[in-house]
């Protein structure tokens, strides 16, 4: 479920983010621990749409893509993802 519905799946480089939820969800909250870095995902639907991913936030940062790379071990990162 976390992989395919909620769209957070491992990849060899970090942790892709490509969320498919029915367009009645707001969005939801998701904690992955990644390489012993943990990631505080916070994903924001607010057009209702099924998928798409209009722009994602780590740390204060929009990211260019859809991926989360491991920066320091051991660290914590607040994620912002908005569909769209």
């Amino acid at each position: 479920m976390t992989q395919w519905i909620l769209g957070v799946r491992t990849d060899y480089d970090g942790l892709l983010i490509d969320p498919c939820i029915p367009a009645t969800w707001k969005g939801f909250k998701v904690t992955r621990i990644f390489r012993g870095e943990k990631f505080e995902i916070e994903v924001r639907n607010p057009k209702g749409v099924m998928k798409g991913v209009r722009r994602i936030v780590m740390d204060g940062v929009e990211l260019a893509d859809r991926l989360l790379r491991p920066r320091d071990g051991g660290r914590e990162h607040t994620v912002t993802v908005e569909m769209g």
